[in-house]
Formats: structure tokens, C-alpha cells, sequence
């Protein structure tokens, strides 16, 4: 609310990570009576990892690939928030996960005085809206696939990630759309 008073055109985010591995997860389909789908499995645990961060104005999803989740990739996926909103303060609202506190962390929030962040109460994962983002990439993506190799797997994660608008009722949870004439 403080927020929406005080900097109406603050971007406020929600941001998350994820990883997908090539092992297709099994989820109930529609299928020919009489013809069972077959999926195929994958033995490895060849994973990548996504950052993600939900605008809560308008449903963009700003998404970044990496091999691996630390201080220094999370620091790199700030940056690329800060060159995405380079006019504006921004707002986000992220867990407590370890790889979002240390050294890269702290460097890059001094440098930046208009990133600011807010963490969710530990343990409350269902308070993200940036979850919902992740289940709905799932469901349309990964869930039952058939790519025999992660990196095409991925590389369609990434862009139904990038190219898909997510509603979020956060805002208007807390009032802030009363609020704020800035509603996208």
C-alpha cells in the first residue's frame, strides 16, 4: 500500500526459480479409448534451471536459463531485471531459498537503491504467484512431453514463459488497484 502511495510506478515482481529435468512427468490426459499414450522415460537427472519473475501489473514474465541456481546466477537475474525496468523502482517479493542472500546479493542491492526487496514468510511457497507461473508452464510443456533431448525441452519451457501473459490477483488481494491508477 506504502508503495502504491508513495511510488505509483513501481514494478512489483514476484520472482522464483525452477528446474526441469528431460524425465517427463506423468498427468491424466484425454486419449483414444482403447490406445494408451506412451511416454517416454529418461533414466538421467540432466536438469537446467530457470529464474522467473511475474509482474503482478500486467501478467509479463521475465524468465532467464541457467545450469546451475547460486548467489552469482541470481545476481546475474537481477541485473537483467534492472535493464528490463531501467526507468523504474521495482518491487520484489521473493523467498528465503540460500541463493538469494551473500556476497553477489548484497553488492548488486547497494549498487541499485531503486531494487528493493521484500521476502515471503518462511515456508509459504503457496503465497507466490510466481508458483502459479511454474505449474502452468508445466502442465503446458513438460507434463507427458516427448523430447528425446532436454535442450529443445527447455528452449519451448523458456518461450511458453516469455510469450504467455499470467493474471495474478495478488493486487487486489491487498487493495492496491483501488489504490494505484498505474494498473496496467
Amino acid at each position: 500500500m506504502d508503495t502504491a502511495q508513495e511510488a505509483p510506478n513501481t514494478v512489483i515482481l514476484a520472482q522464483d526459480e525452477a528446474s526441469l529435468y528431460l524425465q517427463a512427468t506423468i498427468q491424466v490426459v484425454w486419449h483414444q479409448r482403447g490406445q494408451t499414450p506412451v511416454i517416454k522415460l529418461d533414466p538421467s537427472r540432466k536438469s537446467v534451471h530457470f529464474y522467473g519473475a511475474l509482474d503482478l501489473r500486467n501478467g509479463q514474465e521475465t524468465a532467464m536459463m541457467s545450469p546451475i541456481m547460486n548467489g552469482a546466477t541470481t545476481a546475474l537475474f537481477l541485473q537483467k531485471l534492472l535493464l528490463t525496468y531501467p526507468d523504474q523502482r521495482i518491487l520484489l517479493l521473493w523467498d528465503r531459498a540460500p541463493w538469494h542472500s551473500g556476497a553477489p546479493i548484497n553488492e548488486l542491492l547497494e549498487a541499485n537503491p531503486r531494487l528493493e526487496i521484500l521476502r515471503f514468510p518462511p515456508g509459504s511457497p503457496d503465497l507466490n504467484p510466481q508458483e502459479h507461473v511454474w505449474k502452468a508452464a508445466r502442465t503446458a510443456i513438460s507434463h507427458n512431453h516427448r523430447f528425446a533431448r532436454l535442450e529443445p525441452l527447455a528452449d519451448a519451457f523458456l518461450t511458453y514463459l516469455t510469450q504467455t501473459r499470467f493474471p495474478s490477483s495478488m493486487l487486489d488481494l491487498y487493495g492496491y488497484n483501488q489504490i494505484s491508477p498505474m494498473f496496467i
